[in-house]
């Protein structure tokens, strides 16, 4: 036995994709710790400080801006991450990569920003909103200069684990000292925005002197044509807001800003819980896009993480709620036991769609079973919604997430096979 361990742990040693992996999984799972464990400080005191209400109306401005999130992003998380990940012993490649990527998401948050400001000319529960809406969208440029997709492409978590957690230190300290009521609300987004925006500049300093990549501008052309490879991807990550992000709006519309705080509430712990499951995919994506033959390795150890936080959270569902909610958030037991289900099923569509079809170059294939099943979603959301509150809404994404998983599952094993 000792001698097989010492075997295996010289292995380890020199085999240097391994030993990569491995530090890449550490330094993302100190992240995700720190993930679970900085938000669960101040959830207690928001819940008593800003109460559901508070809740309400940040889950649906986060709504709203995940749609234009994802417009600023159009894929290049997952695109360039691939295209740098293939050439990044090239930094003139790497930087023509970076730069029409950096100026393509920043040309897309420009669109982004007039269409939001149109709509809350418009639509009257935006109107209402506008000030929130406005301080969440700051996260959008936040993002754009914290480009974590280029240390996933060199496989160099590190930094983003250094980041991220200064972050969540910055804001978590905050957190105590600027909200003191519930018309305090706002200023929850307003740290989160203002923390990625710092972290964001130090970190763009740091690819251009470390790694000596070179911001060049871009033409309109050059942009466009940037824009244009990474559609399918794009269209594949929007679609799902049409179940999960137009739930929640739908939510705010229908129940008010209460019911979708319960929902709200219920989702936190499987928002958790998916940042978890994203080390695992994260730390494999790089890797996996030069050697796809350890896919099955890897579809064992997603799955096998997936089942074990689907059954923790269904079974301590009620003592996690009463731990960090107050009374009026009981309802969202409901809603936790069965958004927990979905995390397996979410599984199955990152394991088979993100870190498979993707990688495979099957983006078409992915985007038309992700804008079908999402459709279904959305034309289940207005029944659901509308005579089950928030316990539809939670209904609908979960649904949803399960026809989708298994769609792409089989669809993904279709194309093993041939």
């Amino acid at each position: 036995m000792g001698f097989n361990i010492r075997s295996i742990v010289r292995k380890i040693k020199e085999n240097q994709d391994f030993k990569t992996l491995v530090a890449n999984f550490g330094y993302l799972s100190l992240l995700k710790i720190a993930s679970f464990i900085f938000p669960f400080i101040t959830l207690p005191y928001l819940a008593k400080t800003i109460g559901a209400d508070g809740f309400g109306k940040i889950a649906f401005a986060a709504a709203v801006i995940a749609w234009f999130q994802t417009i600023a992003d159009w894929g290049f998380n997952y695109t360039a991450t691939r295209d740098v990940a293939k050439n990044r012993d090239n930094k003139d490649i790497v930087s023509d990569i970076f730069s029409r990527v950096f100026f393509s998401r920043c040309l897309l948050m420009l669109a982004s920003f007039v269409v939001l400001f149109l709509c809350t000319l418009f639509i009257p529960k935006l109107a209402e909103n506008r000030a929130i809406l406005f301080v969440t969208f700051l996260l959008i440029p936040g993002h754009i200069m914290f480009p974590d997709w280029f240390f996933q492409a060199i496989e160099r978590m590190k930094y983003v684990t250094i980041f991220n957690i200064l972050v969540k230190f910055f804001f978590t300290v905050a957190v105590f000292i600027f909200i003191k009521d519930k018309s305090d609300y706002i200023i929850q987004p307003l740290l989160t925005s203002i923390g990625y925006i710092v972290v964001g500049i130090i970190s763009m300093y740091m690819i251009m002197t470390k790694w000596g990549v070179k911001l060049k501008m871009q033409p309109l052309k050059s942009l466009f044509k940037t824009i244009n490879q990474s559609t399918d991807v794009f269209l594949n990550n929007l679609m799902p807001n049409l179940y999960h992000s137009f739930s929640v709006m739908l939510l705010g519309f229908y129940g008010g800003d209460v019911a979708t705080g319960k929902l709200d509430a219920g989702n936190k712990f499987v928002a958790a819980s998916q940042q978890l499951m994203d080390i695992v995919s994260r730390v494999f994506f790089p890797f996996l896009s030069r050697k796809i033959d350890k896919h099955n390795l890897y579809i064992k150890i997603h799955l096998g993480i997936s089942l074990l936080l689907t059954v923790v959270l269904f079974l301590f569902a009620p003592l996690l709620i009463k731990l960090f909610f107050t009374e009026e958030f009981y309802d969202s037991i409901v809603v936790l036991r069965i958004m927990s289900i979905g995390i397996f099923f979410l599984a199955l569509t990152v394991i088979y769609g993100t870190n498979y079809m993707i990688i495979m170059g099957k983006e078409k294939q992915l985007r038309n079973i992700t804008f079908s099943s999402s459709i279904i979603g959305f034309a289940m959301s207005f029944p659901l919604i509308y005579f089950f509150n928030f316990i539809g809404a939670a209904l609908t994404i979960t649904i949803t997430r399960g026809i989708l998983g298994i769609r792409i599952m089989l669809r993904a094993r279709k194309i093993k096979n041939s």
